[in-house]
């Protein structure tokens, strides 16, 4: 790597960096020229193969295990990562759950863990990470489609949990932007992962809901994720931006 590229000297977190589109991202972010820490709660293997490739790029890179419905922990992967590196930039809030299912079957500990994950846990690494952002820190929070369309019962909870992150990501880029921080917001449709495979026994229902009538990669959110971390994106803040095939369309 150059220090040509667009993220060279830069740090990022990607929570939830483990598999799918948080390694996605940990790895473009990486061949754009960042240093990446990613965090996982019980992926130690795969999280560590992701590190290997970030190595194999030429970047610095740790593994972090953190539960991000868990307070403690979420902090200590921001100290963690600023300690590690000597700074942080780029703060990607990609951890989340998801429980599907009819509103009166859904138990209050299903509620618990989602919105303690997907909003607790990004609030916390957002108030964490802000303390060490300068001027063109990013903060990237990934979303879901279904913030904006739910095309199909048994999404209230995960619905929620998502949809709140537009409350967040609105007031972030105002409280921050004095400083020449970002604060953005990505919705992905129905992406081929390991926790959502594009020839699982779901898959063809999302896919028609789609006005491209296909999945999306995870390469195709980190492009994303890298166009709002570079340069390039930073005139851009407090958008909810739908990378979903037209889902939403």
């Amino acid at each position: 790597m150059s220090d040509t590229n667009d993220l060279y000297g830069k740090v990022a977190l990607v929570t939830g960096g483990s598999r799918g589109i948080g390694a996605a991202v940990a790895l473009r972010l990486a061949r754009d020229g960042a240093d990446v820490a990613i965090t996982h709660r019980d992926s130690a293997g795969s999280a560590e193969r992701v590190v290997e490739q970030i190595k194999a790029i030429g970047r610095r890179a740790r593994a972090l295990r953190a539960d991000n419905a868990d307070p403690a922990a979420v902090r200590a992967a921001v100290a963690d990562t600023v300690a590690e590196f000597g700074r942080l930039d780029i703060l990607v809030n990609n951890a989340g759950a998801g429980v599907l299912g009819p509103i009166g079957e859904l138990t209050e500990e299903d509620v618990d863990r989602v919105l303690h994950v997907n909003v607790r846990g990004t609030y916390l690494a957002c108030r964490a990470a802000a303390a060490h952002l300068g001027e063109g820190g990013r903060i990237i929070t990934i979303g879901s489609c279904m913030a904006e369309h739910v095309a199909f019962p048994g999404g209230t909870l995960y619905a929620t949990g998502k949809a709140a992150l537009t409350g967040l990501t609105k007031a972030l880029a105002r409280e921050l932007g004095s400083r020449g921080i970002t604060a953005n917001l990505l919705h992905p449709g129905p992406i081929d992962t390991e926790m959502n495979p594009a020839d699982g026994p779901g898959a063809e229902a999302q896919r028609v809901l789609t006005a491209l009538g296909r999945y999306g990669r995870p390469e195709e959110i980190a492009a994303t994720v890298a166009h709002l971390a570079g340069a390039q994106g930073g005139y851009l803040t407090g958008a909810a931006i739908a990378v979903d095939g037209g889902f939403a369309a």
